[in-house]
């Protein structure tokens, strides 16, 4: 796992091997150890931000370039 440090000076680490793809790039999976024992969140591939948002629908959206990942099951009754 690589080591970041977010704009807090904690420290977390992205795993690149657990990607989901993204509108831009991928979103990596983001973890509180380095044992990757306690999930964190997403880090965005395209900006490198951890400033990001997932919706009830597993939707992923990074807030800073837009980068977009789609939900797994989509309806239409959700939009």
């Amino acid at each position: 796992m690589d080591a970041r440090t977010t704009g807090a000076d904690e420290t977390l680490y992205v795993a690149p091997g657990e990607a989901e793809r993204g509108s831009k790039d991928p979103f990596f999976a983001v973890y509180a150890t380095p044992e990757g024992d306690r999930r964190w969140g997403y880090f965005c591939g395209h900006c490198e931000s951890f400033d990001n948002a997932m919706d009830s629908m597993g939707r992923i959206k990074c807030n800073r370039c837009a980068n977009i990942r789609k939900p797994d099951e989509w309806d239409a009754a959700h939009e």
